[in-house]
């Protein structure tokens, strides 16, 4: 069904101005995910020109998804009562000034602040990217094609990361890879000035910023706790005081919510299935793909010796296999509808992560056949669950929904990094022998004990040593499969009963 009016009062664009429009929110949002995983190529090179510790490196990576996080329910939300273009040209200024902070960093501290300050140009870009596009298309099936690229370019934005963190690595130092974001952030705040409709504002709606300190505690603390539980060794007293940090600021969150007249987060809409849905098929996808691209690019460079480059090549084919499914999910979505797309492309998901685990120590070639099918069916999920999300609030929502989407994604990668990162670390420990002449410093992960082997040469310890990385590293990808066919299965059942899940406009919440 073809919205009858523009969402927010925006008027009605021409063809040409609000697809320009959104080849440009297109443009910030690659940005924005590019910087999610440019750094799994870089981080060797900056941690040993910054001398960073090893917990600075954690930092280093982290510091960016987790007050994204923390922060995209407030600028949703906020977007809503200033308008989200003024929002999205905010966050611009601030990502392209924070990128050269990052660029000319001297110290890993200098680094890390500086990775924060990009999350909060981040924070304000993402919601107002998606937020847009629901101003700018009014029939549903330009708007479900408009939507299915914008989720195809999350995919291709951490698709890229790697690989363009590579090649800049092999000609530049290694600030290059954030300095790249300051031409396209010039070109997208002209392009926007020139392009993005208005919209209506309410500006009689309080920010709460409490609500928002309350969030990126929650999500800070849940992501320390699960480090400090699944590291080796175990830190359980960190764990179980992160954890309560969790538990507590969570509880609250919860409760100001419920308080508040205008609160950051209405639970209410989570009540519509669809757009749960919607918001379980983003948290899922983000988790397999971040967490498959994290350990795939490390693997292959310690294991197999691909360059960086080479390494994120590899990953990219997971990129270039989403496309078609994104394009042609939303192409199709107002015929067949969400459940086969998002459930059949998370069961593909599994399926092709599965080959990848099971067929890496008979060739690249299975792996490569794994990625595409991990792309394939991701891209189907991925380019019609911002749809289902979109199109199941109502208008004054957008910006919350938008915002309960980007955390989705966010809080999926941040859960990879934290806990398939994790998993594989104590997987390594766990299978390495106890009385085989291994160094003790090789036990501490397979990056020291590659330095042992370049320093003392590798004996037999080191072929149980590379044995015992990939062991782990098949077991974390046999979890991802497994999480992925559970999130199938989960959503099936939400969506069943439904007329395909398609647009729900009766369900939404007023």
């Amino acid at each position: 069904m073809a919205l009858s009016k523009p969402l927010d009062g925006a008027p009605s664009l021409s063809r040409a101005r609000r697809w320009s429009l959104l080849f440009t929110v297109a443009a910030g949002l690659l940005l924005v995910t590019l910087d999610n995983s440019v750094l799994y190529t870089a981080l060797p090179t900056l941690t040993e020109e910054l001398s960073a510790s090893a917990g600075q490196a954690l930092w280093i990576i982290n510091a960016y998804p987790l007050v994204m996080a923390g922060l995209l329910l407030g600028a949703g939300t906020l977007g809503d009562r200033i308008g989200h273009r003024r929002m999205f040209l905010i966050g611009l200024v601030v990502f392209g000034i924070a990128s050269l902070a990052a660029a000319f960093s001297a110290t890993a501290g200098q680094l890390i602040a500086a990775r924060a300050f990009l999350a909060v140009g981040a924070a304000a870009m993402m919601p107002a990217t998606l937020a847009l596009i629901g101003l700018s298309f009014h029939e549903e099936r330009e708007r479900n094609i408009a939507i299915a690229i914008w989720g195809s370019v999350a995919i291709v934005g951490a698709a890229l990361g790697p690989i363009i963190g590579g090649l800049l690595l092999q000609h530049f130092w290694w600030g290059s890879v954030f300095l790249i974001n300051v031409p396209v952030v010039v070109v997208a705040f002209i392009a926007t000035l020139l392009l993005a409709p208005e919209g209506q504002r309410d500006s009689t709606r309080p920010w709460d910023l409490l609500s928002s300190l309350l969030a990126l505690a929650a999500l800070s603390g849940l992501v320390l706790a699960i480090k400090s539980l699944i590291a080796t060794p175990p830190s359980y007293s960190v764990g179980a005081v992160s954890l309560l940090l969790a538990v507590i600021s969570g509880i609250a969150f919860s409760r100001r919510q419920q308080q508040l007249p205008y609160p950051l987060l209405d639970f209410a809409i989570f009540r519509n299935p669809a757009f749960l849905a919607g918001t379980l098929s983003a948290v899922f996808t983000l988790f397999a793909m971040a967490g498959l691209q994290l350990l795939t690019t490390q693997r292959f460079q310690l294991v197999a010796g691909l360059s960086p480059l080479q390494a994120g090549l590899l990953v990219s084919v997971a990129a270039l296999g989403s496309l078609p499914s994104a394009l042609l999910g939303g192409s199709v979505l107002h015929r067949v509808g969400l459940r086969p797309l998002i459930c059949g492309g998370l069961a593909a998901g599994a399926v092709g992560v599965g080959v990848v685990a099971l067929g890496f120590p008979h060739g690249l070639g299975w792996v490569v056949a794994g990625m595409a099918i991990t792309g394939f069916g991701m891209g189907a999920a991925i380019s019609v669950a911002s749809t289902a999300i979109l199109n199941n609030v109502p208008p004054h929502r957008a910006g919350m929904a938008s915002s309960v989407e980007e955390v989705s994604y966010e809080f999926g990668g941040l859960l990879a990094v934290a806990l398939l990162g994790s998993l594989s670390a104590a997987m390594y420990g766990a299978f390495l022998p106890e009385s085989a002449g291994i160094p003790a410093a090789a036990r501490g992960g397979f990056a020291q004990a590659l330095h042992v082997a370049r320093e003392v040469g590798q004996g037999e310890w080191f072929a149980l040593a590379t044995a015992a990385y990939d062991r782990g590293y098949q077991i974390v990808l046999l979890v991802i499969s497994a999480v992925l066919a559970a999130g199938a299965a989960i959503i099936a059942r939400l969506l069943r009963g439904r007329a395909g899940g398609r647009d729900g406009a009766a369900d939404r919440v007023k």
